[in-house]
């Protein structure tokens, strides 16, 4: 018994501690907003600056990045304005429709850049016609689809336009910076959802994303990144000593982010897979779903790192979701191995077995939506084994990977 406590005792004590890792807000305080009196003495000794925020844009001691900026009285600095993107600016809707308001807080007006309309949704010249420069400061996803990639190049462009600077606090990829995963979305198909040919996992921060869009775009716009202190690309965000924040209303928790990165492709089509309850991205069902058959069929497909426990559930009764009330059946998806499994080869093999095993009923062309990659969709219409599908996109995705080498920072 003493030698158990002594060799659980030594186990504990070599154990790595969580790393403390420094987000841009707080290398700005640490370096006493060098960067920004910077940036003001280029413009004259006065900077007007905006805020893309949401409830993730905190400091290590939690005060928003919203207060921690107005309160430094910066010599010269002035906040004049909020934006906010898909979610709002609490991060607590699933909602098109999302008003302009102001900040409670502080006053200012709050600028929402989320809508049905695709102007809507980018950031215009009467908006930035009384701003010097944008800080953004937004957790990426660490996917594709995470539109709040897509808001940072829209704010590069429109920066570039209208000769704004652009100001990146950078955060952790909460997924990590090492693995790079899954079909890269084909070229010219850029649409909000897509905004750059990237893989579906691109493993990189959104400071180092912005880096990569401003130069292969040739967008231009003059672009500073606060690097982090403290990360290391190995690190998931469960490692960085971090507090978590829901970044989206259904992303609850690092395991449903994990997840994410794949099963989102389910997502659009006639299959409840997120809603204000349960297991968003985690979970996934409909009504002529046969759960303990598609169990059966994915476990034997042995997907690393992961297994699925047929469920029935009822579906959250709100009509942005589908199937509203009803009672489902279908799988939960159970991570054993988050560093052995490959997310978007599980949405791949998700979306193979429905289309095998209710193809007269599962609405494969809307997996378009996000997957971007028509060459990968036809394959699994084709009835081609997910693994085979997988290793056809390799090669492009090496291709990404020698692209993507020259905008890492960490």
């Amino acid at each position: 018994m003493r030698r158990l406590i002594l060799a659980l005792l030594a186990l504990f004590v070599t154990m790595p501690a969580a790393a403390q890792v420094r987000t841009g807000i707080d290398v700005l305080q640490d370096t006493r907003f060098a960067a920004l009196a910077e940036i003001a003495a280029r413009h004259g000794g006065k900077l007007r600056l905006a805020i893309l925020a949401n409830p993730i844009s905190v400091d290590s001691d939690g005060r928003r990045t919203i207060d921690v900026l107005r309160e430094a009285h910066i010599p010269g600095v002035e906040i004049v304005k909020l934006f906010s993107g898909e979610h709002g600016i609490n991060a607590a809707t699933d909602d098109m429709d999302i008003d302009d308001r102001i900040d409670t807080g502080t006053g200012l007006p709050i600028i929402s850049l989320y809508g049905r309309t695709d102007a809507e949704k980018r950031p215009g010249a009467a908006q930035l016609a009384d701003v010097d420069a944008v800080v953004i400061d937004l957790q990426d996803a660490g996917v594709r689809y995470w539109t709040f990639q897509t808001l940072t190049k829209y704010f590069l462009q429109a920066g570039a336009a209208n000769h704004v600077e652009i100001i990146i606090l950078d955060r952790p990829n909460p997924l990590g910076g090492v693995a790079v995963q899954g079909p890269v979305s084909t070229p010219g198909r850029e649409d909000y959802t897509n905004v750059h040919s990237e893989p579906m996992r691109p493993g990189m921060t959104l400071g180092e994303l912005a880096r990569m869009f401003n130069a292969e775009d040739k967008i231009g716009a003059r672009l500073t990144v606060i690097r982090m202190t403290g990360w290391r690309r190995d690190l998931w965000y469960d490692d960085t000593g971090l507090l978590w924040i829901n970044p989206s209303p259904n992303l609850r928790s690092l395991t449903q982010a994990t997840a994410y990165a794949g099963t989102a492709l389910l997502e659009g089509t006639n299959i409840s897979i997120k809603g204000p309850e349960g297991s968003p991205f985690l979970r996934f069902g409909a009504p002529w779903i046969k759960a303990t058959q598609l169990a059966a069929y994915l476990n034997a497909r042995r997907i690393p790192g992961v297994s699925f426990l047929p469920v029935t559930y009822v579906a959250a009764n709100d009509k942005l979701y589908p199937f509203a009330g009803q009672r489902l059946q279908g799988v939960e998806v159970i991570i054993h191995d988050r560093d052995r499994l490959d997310a978007p080869a599980l949405g791949i093999e998700a979306v193979a077995a429905l289309w095998k095993l209710y193809g007269d009923t599962f609405q494969i062309e809307k997996v378009d939506r996000l997957l971007r990659n028509r060459t990968v969709l036809d394959r699994i219409k084709a009835g081609m084994d997910p693994r085979v599908i997988a290793k056809g996109w390799q090669a492009e995705l090496q291709r990404f990977k020698a692209r993507r080498a020259g905008y890492l920072l960490y």
